[in-house]
């Protein structure tokens, strides 16, 4: 059995152990606070249209969240409505979550390790950074993640993934998830 006490994420203790001093050498960091890491990661998974048709279908991708991300995830709902898309204020559209923490060291490695060479023709991630040291990536596919049982999967969702780093420069960024082997293509 697990001991939670004694627990700690093997990715966290990569950066504790290695991954700082790397980033201090690579970057010339004269303090340790200088240094990037990883605030959080927020899942989210748009149902878009069939959402409007079939309301269960939010609580369907809320409860592949929660299993997904070990941490319950809320339900997203319209903030106004549009009539064009047939969306009234606050019907139920979506799901997020928000990992911080051991959860959030955990969910990371599991994506990096497990559910990405899962991914049809990988290649790689396209580095997509936001200017402030924030990466954003899509899933096309949320079955990739071994904790989703695939017989009982309706409906196939994808999954964006925002890792919000307290980098400064998105090179610092791409420096700290290189160092979490994140599979970046160019």
């Amino acid at each position: 059995m697990l001991d939670q006490a004694n627990y700690t994420p093997r990715l966290k203790a990569a950066f504790r152990d290695s991954i700082k001093a790397a980033m201090k050498e690579e970057f010339g960091y004269t303090n340790d606070m200088q240094i990037p890491r990883l605030e959080k990661i927020v899942l989210n998974i748009g149902c878009g249209a069939e959402a409007v048709k079939d309301s269960k279908k939010a609580k369907s991708a809320q409860e592949d969240l929660t299993a997904i991300a070990g941490q319950h995830a809320v339900v997203t709902k319209a903030k106004k409505s549009i009539a064009g898309f047939r969306v009234r204020e606050d019907m139920p559209l979506g799901a997020k979550v928000t990992l911080r923490g051991d959860r959030m060291y955990d969910f990371l490695d599991r994506m990096i390790t497990i559910a990405m060479p899962r991914i049809r023709d990988f290649r790689g991630v396209k580095p997509s950074f936001d200017g402030r040291g924030n990466f954003a990536m899509g899933i096309k596919e949320h079955i990739v993640f071994p904790e989703i049982n695939f017989d009982k999967v309706d409906e196939v969702w994808g999954i964006d993934v925002i890792i919000v780093t307290t980098a400064k420069t998105d090179a610092e960024a791409k420096a700290l998830l290189k160092h979490f082997n994140m599979p970046f293509n160019a």
